[in-house]
């Protein structure tokens, strides 16, 4: 049996309809519950951040997760395929009527993604304070608390009614499909199988 991990949301919903459309059978998940066990398969539902861990530590063979969480957790996990969903960005915001002053001794970063902000702002060799939040990012520059923000971006919709604009696009993002090292080779036949179906069915709807 397959252990996968999938993000609550769009993506797990997305994800399962691929292996509905390889399997032939309905992967749903009762009201409430976390693990659904089907066709060989053990799926479990889990948070979008936690999908790294679940697969690190081999509670799961497998997992669905965007490239952002990747990159900020930077895991030793195996990238086997860009699945082309849940697309967005991460991108740096500023108030509107504002540009990033890159002479500045500091820029104030906000942001929940710690790593990637300070590895970005690191090659561009401006130092930064970059301060954690966990929600409400745009609120940040409208109180002072930052000169910028970094954040996911779908739309720009929720930056726009806020009073920011994206400046400077750091990242594109999708659902990346990955695997444990040791699952890799302890489960390498069927991995391998799943990576093929899962290859052709998204690009058949390309």
């Amino acid at each position: 049996m397959l252990t996968v991990a999938l993000p609550k949301g769009r993506i797990a919903e997305e994800t399962l309809e691929i292996f509905e459309k390889i399997f032939g059978t309905a992967f749903r998940f009762d009201d409430r519950k976390l693990i659904l066990e089907a066709d060989g398969f053990r799926f479990l539902l889990v948070r979008n951040q936690d999908v790294p861990a679940y697969v690190l530590h081999q509670s799961a063979d497998i997992g669905v997760v965007g490239l952002d969480v990747l990159e900020e957790k930077d895991e030793d996990l195996l990238r086997l395929l860009d699945l082309g969903i849940g697309k967005c960005k991460v991108c740096v915001g500023i108030q509107e009527g504002k540009e990033i002053d890159y002479s500045a001794p500091e820029l104030k970063v906000a942001t929940k993604m710690t790593n990637i902000a300070q590895k970005y702002f690191s090659k561009k060799a401006m130092p930064v304070n970059i301060i954690k939040l966990y929600g409400s990012i745009e609120l940040a520059p409208l109180v002072g608390l930052s000169d910028v923000i970094v954040d996911i971006v779908e739309t720009g919709s929720t930056m726009k009614q806020n009073g920011l604009k994206v400046v400077e696009t750091i990242l594109d993002s999708s659902a990346y499909l990955i695997a444990n090292k040791n699952s890799f080779i302890e489960k390498k036949e069927e991995i391998t199988s799943l990576y093929h179906h899962i290859n052709e069915v998204i690009h058949q709807g390309c």
